[in-house]
């Protein structure tokens, strides 16, 4: 008998761990109304091009930078609170009540990008810092490191008491933080404490008073919870994140934290970008695990409101540094309430003064991709890849140490208002430096973006040189290589090295900005239909099959709605998925970036080029100077008839301020 229990035991140890190896960064495979899942951690790899590079220096650059930032007391307090928590060092806590989460997201780039890299080193500071955060977690479960602190010294025990605290958010990330972690390493040591934690709340909103209920800006622990249950298969973290969205809004809230209304009568994007975002890619993981109508309603038609009319020509999001809710609050409906970094109303847009953080254009990301894996609709991964291109990595410098916390589309020297964070990339964002870990960890995180896997398909979502080797549910192998040079050019190749042997989908994504595109098998023309902005291929595959996926990718032209005021008669350039802008940098001598205009006949040359030792394409064209006089002193004028030729040169909007402060511009006023 012993020995059967021992064999059992066994077995179910290296099932768990072959699992653990086997499951994607947000783990569908077993959701019953996601459509789609993920590749495992490692089974994706870039092997040249655009994210190759990008991912290159995230290994060289990115990664090590932040580790050292937020591990240098002289930088960061962030794992310094934690070694004080845990009684290892002495002194107060500092920094933003989210520093734990900092530290948390830092970790699972680290995580992932062990997963791809295996470098023992990587594995060895996990393995430190993890023996740290379980010392300074509390016997009951409890891990803030702020109320710790604190606590220790002032003998009380509050918690939540505070609705501006992080605590919940931070509970959160360290929960996918790590399952991330298990699921690269194999390992449960972080896994435990994120269980421990998740019980602890478990608990705690057993006896919880409404108000300690709802003190829980940020829900990144919607998510985490979420995903703790995919990982370890106990309904009792879906069974509490299912609860927290049924209380959310039923006691005195706002919508600068969106819940002045329970979330199944929101119907529109409100408030807090980051905490809205976060809240509706959560709420989209629940769906994925119960199939709740009520939910899909409000996240479609929150969805319609944000992309059709509060998101950015750039995927960003959250337009406003301080806006107004105008119901108030549920307990004061008739009162205006201040909302922080907020959406503006349906069409407001504004361009210098835009917010757009970039942990909001993430939460972008997350919500998009959450909706692709539940529908298999290209209009979310067309909305992932305009952020990924645009909005995200406008957030960190080609060199990948230099960060933006906001991302306006245009910049000006003579802008009257001194804004929050304005100014030119810097290593550490001092007054709240939370989005360089989430944007780091975003882009070793890509390539889980890249294709997607059903029970009889594999679905192509990025383009890129890359590999897939993985194992479908079934246990049948796939092996892909595909090459390409996008987003410069938009022909892609992809070989065969191995499909199951019976019909089976290879899906292609015809992107929203592509209006023509040809394909081939074999080298022969091959006609095609789409199904939500897949072109799917079935067939018998053999080893050495060739796709070849060729994709016009001209430049274009993009105009706003009439009743975005700040664009109107204005527009942006776009190539494929990238966005351009004019930088002062690349302007004739005496002409600045807001004196110009561009023809609606202009055409555009590709241009190679480096910039910041990264590959890039320009767009070179020919525009209108419109302005050459100052305007100092003077708010109206009449209208100036020059029309003088000038050379223009774009660069992509995400590269911009990687040559010091300067002005830029993604709109520029149309010449018909």
């Amino acid at each position: 008998m012993t020995k059967n229990i021992l064999i059992v035991f066994l077995f179910w140890v290296f099932t768990f761990f072959v699992e653990a190896q086997n499951k994607g960064l947000v783990n569908t495979s077993q959701s019953p109304y996601a459509k789609l899942y993920t590749p495992n951690l490692a089974d994706v790899r870039w092997t040249g091009g655009f994210w190759a590079d990008r991912f290159r220096v995230c290994k060289e650059t990115m990664v090590p930078q932040l580790w050292k930032t937020y591990t240098d007391p002289n930088i960061s307090h962030s794992f310094r609170n934690f070694e004080i928590a845990a009684g290892l060092e002495q002194g107060n806590f500092k920094g933003p009540s989210f520093h734990d989460g900092d530290f948390y997201k830092t970790f699972e780039a680290v995580a992932s990008l062990y997963a791809t890299t295996k470098a023992p080193e990587l594995d060895a500071i996990m393995d430190k810092a993890i023996e740290v955060m379980a010392k300074a977690q509390r016997e009951d479960g409890y891990v803030y490191t702020k109320a710790i602190i604190e606590q220790k010294k002032s003998g009380q025990t509050k918690m939540f008491d505070d609705k501006l605290s992080f605590e919940a958010y931070n509970f959160g990330h360290l929960m996918t933080a790590a399952c991330v972690h298990h699921r690269a390493t194999g390992k449960t040591s972080l896994l435990n404490v994120a269980k421990k934690a998740a019980d602890f709340l478990i608990g705690f909103y057993k006896v919880a008073t409404p108000e300690q209920a709802r003190n829980a800006i940020c829900p990144s622990h919607y998510m985490g919870l979420t995903e703790l249950y995919r990982t370890t298969n106990e309904k009792r973290y879906l069974d509490l994140v299912k609860y927290l969205v049924n209380i959310k809004g039923t006691t005195e809230g706002t919508d600068d934290n969106q819940d002045r209304i329970p979330f199944r009568q929101q119907t529109v994007a409100m408030g807090h970008a980051v905490r809205a975002t976060y809240l509706y890619a959560g709420v989209a993981d629940v769906y994925a695990e119960t199939g709740e109508d009520s939910l899909m309603r409000s996240l479609n038609l929150i969805w319609d409101n944000l992309t059709q009319r509060k998101m950015y020509v750039t995927g960003a999001c959250g337009a406003l540094f301080d806006g107004v809710s105008p119901y108030g609050t549920s307990y004061k409906p008739n009162d205006v309430q201040k909302t922080h970094q907020a959406f503006g109303r349906d069409y407001q847009l504004p361009n210098v003064s835009a917010h757009n953080e970039t942990c909001a254009n993430i939460g972008n990301v997350l919500f998009n991709w959450r909706m692709f894996a539940l529908t298999g609709d290209a209009r979310y991964t067309d909305v992932v890849e305009l952020a990924l291109y645009n909005s995200v990595l406008s957030g960190i410098s080609l060199s990948g140490n230099k960060f933006f916390y906001t991302n306006p589309l245009a910049a000006s020297n003579d802008f009257p208002y001194q804004l929050r964070w304005m100014g030119g990339r810097i290593p550490y964002i001092r007054i709240s430096n939370c989005c360089p870990p989430n944007t780091v960890r975003t882009i070793t995180e890509v390539s889980d973006y890249a294709y997607s896997l059903s029970d009889n398909a594999v679905w192509c979502n990025l383009f890129g040189s890359s590999h897939l080797q993985t194992t479908l549910k079934n246990g049948q192998a796939v092996s892909l290589q595909q090459e390409s040079n996008y987003p410069w050019d938009g022909n892609v190749k992809i070989t065969v090295e191995q499909l199951p042997a019976d019909d089976f989908s290879l899906r292609l994504r015809l992107p929203s900005w592509c209006s023509e595109a040809k394909l081939f098998i074999n080298g022969k023309a091959t006609a095609y239909t789409t199904d939500k902005g897949y072109v799917n291929i079935n067939r018998k595959w053999k080893k050495g099959d060739i796709i070849t996926w060729n994709m016009a990718m001209p430049t274009e032209l993009l105009e706003s709605n009439p009743l975005v005021e700040e664009t109107r008669n204005q527009v942006a350039v776009k190539r494929g998925p990238m966005v351009y802008c004019l930088e002062s940098n690349d302007m004739p001598s005496g002409a600045r970036v807001f004196d110009v205009a561009i023809p609606s006949t202009a055409t555009f040359k590709p241009t190679p080029t480096t910039l910041d030792n990264a590959p890039i394409t320009a767009l070179e064209t020919t525009g209108v100077r419109i302005n050459d006089q100052q305007w100092d002193k003077t708010l109206y004028r009449p209208l100036s008839k020059q029309k003088k030729t000038i050379p223009l040169k774009l660069i992509p909007y995400y590269a911009w301020s990687n040559r010091g402060p300067s002005e830029m511009t993604i709109w520029v006023p149309l010449v018909r």
